[in-house]
């Protein structure tokens, strides 16, 4: 692999976000500045944040984001679904980066490999990771924050209860006694009426602030609540837990009808964050 072809290059800024550094810089300040704070009485060791483009979801994700000013973090592991390849178990960004307008995040490369040797669902390979937007639009958020920090990058190909338990197990165990956080990216439902949107979602916000990863999965399996990246919290719940997590709370929720007013067919979004 050329040392051009190790760095995962942005996909979607210009979208989802702006290219312009500075234009970036100032909507993400701005989105922090416009953020709900909520205290949080311990040290967090755990984030579900959002992916949509800013506009929509940005805020949401902002609230929980915020929350890391002034905190040092070594790794910031970020696990996200899979919206345009389907495979089988995870994949880990096998490269050197992953880069944004706002520069380049190493991968942390000792950590990915204690994972894939401990987790052998996780394999180092870049399928998933090309033109996924899950994981790239958390980033921003973590560079003006946090500064420097290293990156696990996981994408899941699969969301089955199986696979979310193992990874969560998995991540418990190499993250343990680490200074690290770990990211959930999700939304929740899609393309409802804000009315039974806000009836799926309410399901899943209650599971997160329950902090019960076993009944959201059943909850997800059943279709009681819906959420792209369901797996992926699921995952971070469990592993958040092995990690001597005591508590979750919901910081933020709304969905694209209350930024549209368009509100025949929404998108859900949520963050939340977890704490020892």
């Amino acid at each position: 692999m050329t040392a051009e072809a190790s760095i995962r290059r942005p996909a979607v800024s210009g979208m989802f976000y702006p290219e312009n550094p500075d234009a970036l810089r100032r909507q993400v300040q701005q989105l922090f500045d416009r953020a709900p704070r909520k205290s949080v009485a311990g040290h967090i060791l755990g984030i579900v944040s959002p992916h949509a483009g800013y506009l929509y979801s940005g805020l949401t994700a902002a609230a929980a984001y915020a929350l890391l000013a002034g905190t040092k973090v070594e790794t910031v592991v970020v696990v996200s679904p899979s919206h345009r390849e389907y495979f089988a178990g995870v994949s880990v960004y096998p490269g050197d980066g992953y880069e944004t307008p706002l520069g380049s995040i190493p991968v942390d490369r000792d950590l990915r490999e204690e994972l894939v040797k401990v987790c052998p669902l996780v394999r180092s390979n870049k399928v998933g990771h090309g033109e996924e937007h899950a994981i790239e639009v958390q980033l921003p958020f973590l560079q003006q924050t946090l500064g420097e920090f290293k990156l696990l990058p996981l994408v899941m190909g699969d969301q089955s209860r199986a696979t979310c338990m193992t990874l969560g197990k998995g991540l418990g165990a190499v993250v343990r006694g680490k200074n690290a956080v770990l990211v959930a990216s999700t939304d929740l439902s899609h393309y409802h009426s804000s009315r039974v949107a806000e009836a799926m979602d309410s399901v899943m916000i209650e599971d997160v602030k329950r902090f019960d990863e076993d009944q959201l999965m059943t909850d997800l399996e059943s279709g009681t609540t819906e959420a792209c990246g369901g797996g992926p919290t699921v995952a971070v719940m469990a592993a958040l837990k092995v990690l001597g997590a005591s508590h979750m709370e919901v910081v933020h929720h709304c969905n694209s009808g209350d930024i549209t007013g368009d509100t025949r067919s929404v998108v859900g979004y949520l963050s939340a964050v977890a704490w020892a």
